[in-house]
């Protein structure tokens, strides 16, 4: 499995645990909601959630009201299939939520797993934030070594893009200082108490992401003639 469709996944287990969905409200706050997924191609997620089904860790289920199962025929249409975690389901999400590896530091694995966090118990966060922040302060080295060595042949404008990847990255390290301190302190943000699922609105987007600068997220086409 490559690690974007294990983030895929892993995004799709946290998104069910809080609530069934079908397929269109889940390509919606994936695309919306987790930044990491904002430029996911939607012909990924429909084999995503048959791999989840054949594991046992998702169900399959009819439109979540009587009603829309008897409106999908007469219109000419099949009823849209809703998505239910099972208890495999969210035993392998909590798995998923403790591992603390390298993998957890990664660009976009840290995003997927921060938008988690409200589900995820302090002392994981904590390991996480902090192997993060020790990447990011070994990738400030490499850049700052590397701008030591070339300062001289570059012109004034890759010299400024290089300061400014070096100061993207100093910016996340002191947002991950401030959140660490928090940690320390015992200061939950906004959220519910570890182990619940998150709420539609903890830090700042609907699972506790914090939106990237200049993201804007592609408008959604309505499906209903499928999942």
């Amino acid at each position: 499995m490559s690690r974007r469709s294990g983030i895929l996944e892993f995004a799709v287990l946290g998104l069910l645990r809080e609530s069934p969905m079908h397929g269109y409200e889940l390509r919606k706050r994936l695309n919306t909601s987790l930044g990491v997924f904002r430029a996911f191609s939607y012909g990924t997620l429909y084999p995503c959630l048959k791999t989840l089904v054949a594991n046992g860790w998702l169900i399959e289920e009819p439109g979540s009201t009587p009603e829309e199962a008897l409106a999908a025929p007469l219109a000419g249409r099949r009823a849209k299939i809703v998505y239910r975690l099972t208890a495999e389901g969210k035993e392998h999400f909590e798995q998923l939520l403790s591992q603390t590896g390298p993998d957890a530091y990664e660009d976009e694995t840290f995003a997927a797993r921060f938008a988690f966090f409200g589900q995820t118990s302090r002392d994981v966060r904590m390991r996480v934030l902090e192997g993060r922040r020790s990447r990011l302060e070994e990738r400030l080295e490499k850049m700052s070594a590397s701008l030591a060595r070339t300062r001289e042949r570059l012109d004034d404008y890759t010299l400024e893009l290089q300061r400014h990847g070096m100061e993207s990255v100093e910016r996340e390290v002191r947002w991950l200082n401030e959140l660490i301190e928090s940690e320390r302190a015992g200061r939950d943000l906004k959220g519910p108490v570890s182990g619940e699922p998150a709420s539609r609105d903890t830090t700042s987007g609907a699972s506790g992401v914090l939106p990237r600068p200049g993201d804007d997220p592609r408008p959604d086409t309505p499906d209903d003639t499928a999942t």
